[in-house]
This record gives structure tokens, C-alpha cells and sequence, in this order.
């Protein structure tokens, strides 16, 4: 039974206990009775009893009653909170799925327009690049020999730089990609054919220059969805431009390509290096030699001063050995012997070269 049901059954039985009441205080004519007075007085006891019940249960009735609007309230409160976050954390994906619906029309307007395409192609490329090589190691918009400027050019070791070209012909492959019919499908596909083949012509007529740049050159789509397309329905269009010495890239090939240009660039420094280290070398044998040879030149003197101090030494000790020898004489006896002259021990002249 619900919360409500019981507060209406106490109100009811509080009106009736009242009217009980009422009906029992009503001034009636005496009577004479005992045991009616007496069932009377009992009533009344069990009237107040039940009245106390009444009163009891309709206190708990109502501190449930207002214990549950709380613990409703608190509840409704902590819904309502909990949606308002997830209505501002929709309306925040709102704000952002509008942010990039402007970005991709923005991006769609840059490339519906031809130059700027290019620019956006041109910029992608340069981030590409810069972060990659180090300064000194290209040039953007590098003037060539024939007065062409190329949107970068790559110095490559001991040839010619690499040429890349930024721009594409997007509008033949959107028209491809937009077409409904088998015909109109056709006619599109023949277009895109028509327009990559001449900007491959191009490239190779304008930066492929003998004698001064590399003999081959880069063509950037700064889009991995259109070069999978160009390799998917157009290999034939690749395969011309391969032999044409055109390279067709993507953004990812061009970082690899980039890598693989690093190393190369790497390999050459590497190169010289060890030439350097090569004739550092032969100095440093020459020098050692020459000190081994000083070497022993001072190892034959240091062995001819060696053989000297011995011949001086062996001649302190023959004068040591004659100076005892005069010390024991006894010059009160005469002796008719003549004193030994002490030989001087031989000497070398030393060369000014030792």
C-alpha cells in the first residue's frame, strides 16, 4: 500500500475517532445503569488508546512522507544535474561538429580554386620538408637555368638538385569522382588522363634540365585518398609518368622519400669524412715513423752512455783501491820501490751528433 493510501486511511480514521468523540462528550441523560456506565468508561479508554495509535501512526506516515520528498528531491536534483552536463557536453560536440563542417567547407572552397590548391599544396609541402632536412639542404622557388622556378628544389651529392612540383589538376578527378552514368564516368576518366599526362609533359620539359638538375622529378597530391584513387583506376597514367621520369607522391611517400634523401646525404658526408680521416692517417704513419726512428738514435746514444759510466766507474774503483793502498805504507821504512804511475783511464770525445 502506497504512502498516500495510508495517510487518506489515518485522516479517515482520525475523522471517525473524532465523531467517536463527539457522539461520547454529547451531554446524554443520566443513567442508572452501572455496567453501561462502566462499559462507557472502557469505551473511552479504548477510544483514547486508539486515538494515541491514530496520533502515533500519522507522526511516522508523515516523517516518511517528508523523509521520501527529500530523498525525491535529492534524486530529481542529481538528475537534472547529471542531464545538464551531458546536454553542455552535446552542445560542446555540437559547437565542434559545426567548427569542422566550416573548416571542411573552407578547405573545400581552397581547393575548388586553383591557385589556391596550389598554395595548399605548396604550404604542405614546405611543412613537409623544413621539418625534415635540415636549412642549406633545399630552396623554394629556386630559378634554374632556363628561367623556370620549380615550387623546391632538394641539393642533392655530387649531382644535380631534385625537383617538386606542388600543383595537380584536382578538377578532372573531382568531375571523376561526382559522375552518376557508365558515360559520363568514361568521358571523365578520359579527361583526367588527358590533364595529369600534360602536367607530367610539363614538368619534364620545364625541371628536367641535363647537366644541371637531377634526371628525375617529384609531382606532390597533397592528398592520400586522391593518389589511391590515381593508383587504383589510373595505373596506366602512373606507369607513363614513371617512364617520363615523373614520380608521382603522396604525403607519405614524400616523407619517406625525404628519409631516404637524409640518408643518402648522410652517406655522402660519411664519405668524405673518411677521405679526410684516410689522409689524417698517412700524416699521423709519417710522423710515427719518424719518432720510432728518433727513438733509436736516442736508444744507441743512451746505450754509448752506458758503456761510459761503466768504464768510469770500473776507473774510480781501481783509484779507490790505490788510495788504500798508499794509506797502509809506513814511511818510516825506507824502500828503494818507486811508486806506480796511475794510469789516466782512456777517454772518448763525445760527437757533437751524440
Amino acid at each position: 500500500m502506497s504512502q498516500t493510501a495510508l495517510l487518506i486511511l489515518a485522516l479517515i480514521i482520525a475523522i471517525g475517532v473524532v465523531a467517536i468523540i463527539v457522539l461520547l462528550l454529547r451531554p446524554r441523560a443520566p443513567v442508572a445503569d452501572p455496567a453501561a456506565e462502566q462499559r462507557i468508561a472502557e469505551l473511552k479508554g479504548h477510544v483514547q488508546a486508539l486515538q494515541q495509535t491514530v496520533h502515533q501512526r500519522l507522526d511516522a506516515v508523515t516523517a516518511n512522507f517528508g523523509q521520501t520528498m527529500q530523498t525525491s528531491t535529492k534524486n530529481t536534483t542529481d538528475h537534472l544535474q547529471q542531464l545538464h552536463s551531458r546536454l553542455a557536453v552535446i552542445d560542446s560536440a555540437q559547437k565542434n561538429i559545426t567548427d569542422l563542417a566550416t573548416q571542411v567547407n573552407s578547405l573545400q572552397n581552397v581547393l575548388a580554386n586553383k591557385q589556391s590548391r596550389g598554395a595548399f599544396g605548396q604550404a604542405q609541402l614546405e611543412a613537409i620538408i623544413s621539418d625534415a632536412l635540415p636549412k642549406g639542404a633545399y630552396q623554394f622557388q629556386h630559378t634554374l637555368s632556363n628561367k623556370t622556378r620549380p615550387d623546391c628544389t632538394i641539393l642533392m651529392p655530387e649531382s644535380g638538385p631534385l625537383v617538386i612540383d606542388a600543383k595537380f589538376p584536382l578538377e578532372a578527378m573531382t568531375a571523376w569522382r561526382n559522375t552518376t552514368t557508365d558515360n559520363e564516368r568514361k568521358q571523365a576518366a578520359q579527361r583526367v588522363k588527358q590533364d595529369i599526362l600534360k602536367h607530367v609533359a610539363d614538368i619534364a620539359d620545364k625541371y628536367l634540365i641535363p647537366g644541371e638538375t637531377l634526371d628525375m622529378a617529384l609531382m606532390f597530391i597533397p592528398s592520400e585518398s586522391i593518389y589511391a584513387d590515381l593508383h587504383e583506376s589510373f595505373d596506366d597514367v602512373v606507369q607513363r609518368a614513371h617512364r617520363a621520369r615523373v614520380m608521382i607522391v603522396s604525403p607519405t611517400l614524400m616523407v619517406m622519400a625525404i628519409q631516404v634523401i637524409k640518408q643518402i646525404r648522410k652517406d655522402a658526408k660519411m664519405r668524405e669524412a673518411a677521405d679526410q680521416i684516410r689522409n689524417e692517417v698517412g700524416h699521423m704513419m709519417k710522423d710515427v715513423g719518424l719518432l720510432g726512428e728518433r727513438v733509436r738514435k736516442l736508444q744507441n746514444h743512451l746505450g754509448q752512455t752506458n758503456t761510459d759510466i761503466d768504464a768510469i766507474l770500473t776507473s774510480t774503483g781501481r783509484i779507490e783501491k790505490r788510495g788504500t793502498k798508499i794509506e797502509e805504507l809506513d814511511f818510516d821504512v825506507e824502500t828503494s820501490k818507486t811508486a806506480e804511475i796511475i794510469p789516466a783511464p782512456m777517454t772518448r770525445k763525445i760527437g757533437t751528433g751524440e
